[in-house]
C-alpha cells in the first residue's frame, strides 16, 4: 500500500507532528465556547446552531490543512454532513433531516474505514448489544420514524464494526459515537436521562476528534 496515496504517514503507528496541536486549537476553543455558553438549553436559534456545529467544522478544516489523501477527503465530507446534522437537530421539526445527514456521514465513515481487515467476529457482539436496544426503541417510535431510524441504526452499527476493525483512534471514536447516539435516542424516545445532553455532546465531539485523528494513523493490516 502506498501511504502517500492513502494520506497516511510513513510511520505505521502515528505521525507526530508538532504543528498539529496548533491546528487543533480552534476545535478545542469552539468546544469550550459551546459548553461555556450552553446555548442548546435556550430556544432554537441560528446562533445556537452555529455554536454547536463549529467544533466539527473546525475538525474538517484541520484535516483540510494538515492531512491529504482519499481517506482524509472522505472524513472531511463526513464531518460536513455531521455539521449539517447538528444544525438540523437544533429544530425538532427538522429532526428527520438531521438523521438523514448523519446517516450519510456514517456511510462515508464506513467507506473511509473500508472492509479490510474484515473481522467478521466483531459482528456478533455488536448485534447482541444493538438488537435488544433497537427492539426497545421500536416500542417508543411513531410509525413515520421507524424506517428512518432503522436505516440510521444499521449505518451506525456498520460504522462501529468497521471502526473497530480499523483500530487505532477510529476504534475509540466509533465506540464513543455509538454511546453518544444511544444516550441521545434513549433520552429522546424512551426516558429522559439526567445530564443527557452533556453526555451526548461530550462523547460526540470526542468521537469526531478521534475519528479525525485516524487520518494520521495506518489501519490495522491483519487480514482477520
Amino acid at each position: 500500500m502506498d501511504t502517500r496515496k492513502e494520506g497516511l504517514p510513513r510511520n505505521p503507528h502515528f505521525a507526530v507532528q508538532p504543528h498539529l496541536g496548533r491546528c487543533l486549537s480552534p476545535f478545542f476553543l469552539t468546544c469550550a465556547i459551546y459548553f461555556l455558553l450552553w446555548i442548546p438549553e435556550d430556544p432554537p436559534s441560528w446562533v445556537g446552531a452555529l455554536v454547536k456545529c463549529l467544533p466539527v467544522l473546525c475538525l474538517a478544516g484541520f484535516l483540510r490543512a494538515c492531512s491529504g489523501g482519499y481517506y482524509s477527503s472522505l472524513l472531511q465530507v463526513a464531518l460536513l454532513f455531521s455539521a449539517c446534522g447538528d444544525v438540523f437537530l437544533i429544530w425538532p421539526e427538522a429532526f428527520p433531516y438531521g438523521v438523514a445527514a448523519f446517516t450519510k456521514a456514517q456511510l462515508l465513515y464506513i467507506w473511509a474505514f473500508g472492509l479490510r481487515p474484515l473481522q467478521l467476529g466483531l459482528l456478533l457482539p455488536i448485534v447482541l448489544a444493538s438488537l435488544p436496544f433497537y427492539c426497545l426503541l421500536l416500542l417508543h417510535l411513531s410509525s413515520d420514524m421507524v424506517l428512518l431510524l432503522t436505516a440510521y441504526t444499521l449505518a451506525l452499527a456498520t460504522m462501529l464494526w468497521r471502526g473497530l476493525a480499523r483500530g487505532g483512534s477510529a476504534r475509540w471514536g466509533a465506540q464513543l459515537f455509538t454511546i453518544s447516539d444511544t444516550v441521545l435516542a434513549c433520552n429522546a424516545f424512551i426516558q429522559p436521562l439526567p445530564h443527557a445532553r452533556l453526555v451526548v455532546m461530550a462523547t460526540y465531539y470526542a468521537a469526531q476528534f478521534l475519528i479525525s485523528l485516524s487520518a494520521f494513523q495506518s489501519p490495522r493490516l491483519k487480514t482477520n
